[in-house]
């Protein structure tokens, strides 16, 4: 009965792994774990030298949150987000964190969010519901190198795992998209109104591959308009 079972486990995540076109869908986190993530595949080995990653949360925890992990062999801490903590937003870069005050931010409500990065200065920034950040040094010459392991809602510790309850997230995530590069402000601005844009060209949402784990739903993003 073991090997039945444990074939149909196999196939269900292989079939996510598909590409798949999730807008107007959400990934949804329904309690704290240190198993339930998201993990996003099929992304290729390269040298990040810069990077953007833009996506969109929903939680009504004031605790600080893992959204996006990003991690290589050789730097567990690659780049992640996190959202705040009592005002505090954190980026991790390089294996060193930065932290930002005085952005906005709702609880219960959606908030956009966008990092960025350039190794070549050294300097990162966010973006939230439309207001930027000041640019603030990170680690300047280091940029993640080998094969990618991507999380949602959980901080890697280690390359693909090392998950701890404290830092999962509880809510909903919807349009991940990642860029090899900058964005610049007019760029990040038509994400933020949700406008046309060029999907990211690492991550793209309407063309995601990814695996569920542990207690994670894949839902319509709900509406409160309604017509008679």
């Amino acid at each position: 009965m073991m090997q039945p079972l444990l074939f149909c486990l196999l196939l269900f995540t292989v079939c996510y792994a598909e590409p798949q076109d999730l807008t107007d869908k959400v990934f949804t986190f329904p309690l704290e774990s240190n198993t339930a993530h998201v993990k996003l595949i099929g992304v290729r080995e390269q040298n990040f030298k810069t990077m953007t990653v833009c996506l969109r949360f929903f939680s009504d925890l004031s605790r600080s949150q893992s959204v996006f992990s990003f991690a290589t062999p050789s730097c567990i801490n690659g780049f992640g987000l996190y959202t705040p903590s009592s005002g505090e937003y954190g980026v991790y870069t390089g294996n060193k964190a930065v932290f930002f005050w005085g952005l906005p931010g709702k609880l219960s409500d959606w908030n956009s969010l966008c990092g960025t990065w350039d190794t070549g200065t050294g300097l990162a920034q966010l973006w939230v519901n439309g207001q930027p950040s000041s640019r603030k040094a990170t680690v300047s010459w280091v940029s993640p190198v080998g094969t990618p392991s991507i999380t949602l809602g959980q901080k890697q510790d280690s390359y693909g795992g090392g998950f701890h309850v404290q830092k999962s997230f509880v809510g909903h995530l919807t349009d991940v998209h990642m860029w090899d590069h900058v964005l610049s402000p007019c760029e990040i601005q038509l994400y933020m109104s949700q406008l046309s844009f060029t999907p990211g060209n690492v991550l793209n949402w309407q063309a995601l591959e990814f695996t569920t784990h542990g207690q994670v739903a894949v839902e319509k993003k709900q509406t409160v308009l309604c017509y008679s």
